[in-house]
Order: structure tokens, then C-alpha cells, then sequence
């Protein structure tokens, strides 16, 4: 049975942050690096966010 870690990295709207697309373009390129996989994506109107679902062997 596979054992995996997970992590979660939520983006929300900043005023005076880089663009959205900016900070979560950085993210996936950190992650990916570090050998996280990105498995989800949700967008949440509620906080004006997204969040990422990464997931590596443990």
C-alpha cells in the first residue's frame, strides 16, 4: 500500500501581492522541484481563492 504526504497551499486575493497567477505559477515550480504532485484545484468565491493539492511518497 502506498503511503503519501499532502499539502495544501491556499491563495487569496492580496491588493498589493503579485497577480494571482503570478504567486501560484511560483508555487507549482517550488513544489514541483521539491517532487510534489499536484493533484487538485479548487477555486473558492467565498474567500476569493484558490487552493492547491499536492501529494508525494512518504
Amino acid at each position: 500500500m502506498s503511503q503519501w504526504k499532502h499539502h495544501v497551499t491556499e491563495f487569496t486575493y492580496q491588493l498589493f501581492e503579485a497577480p494571482m497567477r503570478e504567486r501560484i505559477q511560483r508555487e507549482l515550480d517550488q513544489r514541483g522541484e521539491q517532487g510534489w504532485e499536484l493533484v487538485a484545484v479548487e477555486h473558492d468565491p467565498g474567500i476569493l481563492g484558490t487552493r492547491l493539492y499536492f501529494k508525494q511518497p512518504a
